[in-house]
């Protein structure tokens, strides 16, 4: 099947051409794209309602109006999408009038982020988001019985209430000389970005760890810890089966003191044995299955693990449009992934089979690879955002002077949790087919700390252990 990329966006634009569209419940900077991507498929002039400004370019005044909530700074990353996910379940009275105000007739269409409502909303369709019984899958103590399901090997675990005894049970039975991990439940909601994961190897951190978890989680799920490269892989359920895509790097960043783990980022440049990807790509056929045959799951999802010297372990399911996803996606512009994804949650045609995108997807990754890396941190930004381009000077990291080859691109400026937000974006050239972004971004980091006076402190990647 060959794919005509543009009669096909054209298709998938459908629900939101002549229409009025309604972006909400996300940061303003993230919005942008979504701007430019709108007048694309020929919607009206949107309406974005944003719980926060960001950091990087914003949507300008002139191609959208807009909405800002006061809701202050979210306490992690697992907060803000809460927040999201709270305000698409009860949006308040001021985001009641102004949709009201700019869509009185009610011809207008939600576009929700992957963790917003479903159906309808305010009386107008949602686009985004997804059902109950898919999100419900989300938590990451559920997940080894999908595994086991499946058939896929994974790391021994034990689910224990928060009590120091089961815990400490738990620890002694699966820990080794690299000791255990500690991953909470949903008590609280959604969570992500390593803010319910703590690496306990001493009595010292199973007390930290502890006085952490009673206040946030009612079980806890006890794994060994794992020695290698994290990673994921995803795929994409359609009526005819699931499209299977390549492996991402996933940038985790060990910060010892605290025993806690860094989301840092995501990369295509990173590439496993051959061997290991086509486990990892059986692997999400098979999960996909399962989820459509539990849930009639449809469109993206991604697994995490890590590929140990035993082959790629996985450590939770994501069922939704994930950042791994999002990383694969600007690897190949043309793509329409979100457009593919928002149509087919939302029940209609995708345009195109699992094995022709399996097909497009990957050739297109594999041919066209992208890497972007985070970091929050603390400290309160001031000011407007910076943005440094960077080279290797004097064996680190610093702005870049003339004649020296650009690494790449760090912006800086204000995070959603008051704090401050870094991003580093490799330059063309810098990284090649095989290469792991985490090394170099480690670097970056400790440039944020010696320019701006942030604590990301002393980062370890992790080795490969294949």
């Amino acid at each position: 099947m060959t794919v005509d990329l543009d009669a096909w966006t054209n298709q998938l634009a459908e629900p939101f051409r002549g229409r009025p569209v309604i972006v909400a419940f996300r940061i303003l900077a993230g919005m942008t794209a979504d701007v430019e991507h709108l007048k694309q498929w020929g919607s009206e002039r949107p309406l974005l309602i944003a719980h926060g400004t960001g950091t990087g370019p914003l949507p300008r005044a002139e191609d959208a109006d807009i909405h800002m909530l006061d809701l202050g700074s979210a306490s992690s990353m697992s907060d803000e999408v809460r927040t999201a996910a709270r305000l698409a379940e009860e949006p308040p009275p001021d985001v009641v009038r102004r949709v009201d105000e700019y869509d009185p007739d009610r011809r207008a269409v939600w576009w929700l982020p992957p963790f917003g409502g479903y159906g309808e909303l305010l009386g107008r369709p949602v686009l985004g988001g997804r059902p109950k019984a898919w999100a419900r899958l989300e938590d990451k103590l559920l997940c080894d019985e999908i595994w086991d399901t499946a058939g896929v090997p994974r790391a021994p675990m034990r689910i224990v209430p928060v009590e120091p005894a089961a815990l400490v049970a738990a620890t002694d039975e699966l820990g080794g000389d690299s000791g255990v991990v500690w991953a909470g439940d949903t008590r609280e909601g959604v969570n992500g970005g390593g803010d319910l994961v703590r690496w306990v190897r001493s009595e010292a951190d199973a007390d930290r760890a502890y006085a952490y978890f009673v206040e946030h989680c009612d079980r806890v799920r006890v794994m060994p810890f794992l020695e290698g490269v994290p990673c994921s892989i995803h795929g994409f359920v359609l009526d005819d089966g699931v499209a299977a895509f390549r492996p991402v790097e996933l940038v985790i960043l060990r910060h010892g003191p605290t025993r806690t783990f860094r989301l840092g980022g995501m990369a295509t440049w990173w590439d496993p044995p051959e061997a290991d990807r086509d486990q990892m790509r059986d692997l999400v056929r098979r999960v996909g299955a399962l989820l459509d045959e539990r849930v009639g799951y449809r469109g993206g999802f991604g697994i995490d693990g890590v590929l140990t010297a035993d082959g790629f372990r996985p450590t939770e399911l994501n069922p939704r449009y994930t950042g791994g996803l999002t990383t694969l996606a600007r690897g190949m512009t043309q793509v329409p992934m979100e457009l593919l994804q928002l149509n087919v949650v939302a029940g209609r045609p995708a345009g195109i089979d699992a094995a022709a995108l399996e097909r497009l997807v990957v050739n297109a990754t594999d041919e066209s690879r992208f890497a972007h890396a985070i970091g929050l941190c603390d400290e309160p930004w001031e000011g407007e955002t910076a943005i440094v381009e960077l080279a290797r000077v004097d064996g680190r990291l610093a702005p870049a002077v003339d004649g020296k080859p650009r690494i790449g691109t760090m912006l800086a400026g204000e995070a959603v949790t008051g704090g401050t937000f870094v991003r580093f974006t490799p330059a063309q050239g810098t990284l090649r087919p095989g290469d792991r972004l985490a090394d170099l971004h480690i670097e970056a980091l400790s440039f944020a700390d010696r320019q701006w006076g942030c604590t990301f402190g002393e980062l370890e990647m992790a080795p490969a252990a294949r």
